[in-house]
């Protein structure tokens, strides 16, 4: 494997367990719709989360939120209304995404991140 794909499989985990900490409900990792992939699914309470999670080991080139772009956001939006259409979900949604920073192992958790206006 990749050192590249190492790095997001382990801060994808350490994602992971922080949003169990914080008590949200992990309901899909990897989901894929096509070439589309949503890396966390989760509920915080009755809303549904679709979570993009970023891990960087050094912030040379920016920080990892800063790597989920405009078409990153669309590819999100997309797969997100693909997952809804087929668990026929009908409240509230949110877009987070979560930064891992491996070096130090910090989680950056931006709630609300992005929204559906394009």
């Amino acid at each position: 494997m990749a050192k590249q794909q190492e790095y997001g499989k382990y801060g994808e985990e350490l994602a992971v367990q922080h949003l169990m900490a914080l008590g949200y409900t992990l309901l899909q990792r990897n989901w894929r719709y096509g070439h589309l992939e949503v890396d966390i699914i989760a509920r915080d309470g009755d809303v549904l989360l679709f979570i993009e999670v970023k891990s960087r080991s050094t912030t040379a080139f920016g920080h990892p939120a800063d790597f989920v772009d405009l078409q990153k956001q669309r590819f999100l939006l997309e797969a997100a209304d693909a997952y809804l259409a087929a668990s026929l979900f009908d409240g509230e949604i949110r877009f987070d995404i979560v930064s891992v920073y491996l070096d130090s192992k910090l989680i950056e958790h931006i709630k609300d991140a992005f929204w559906s206006d394009f």
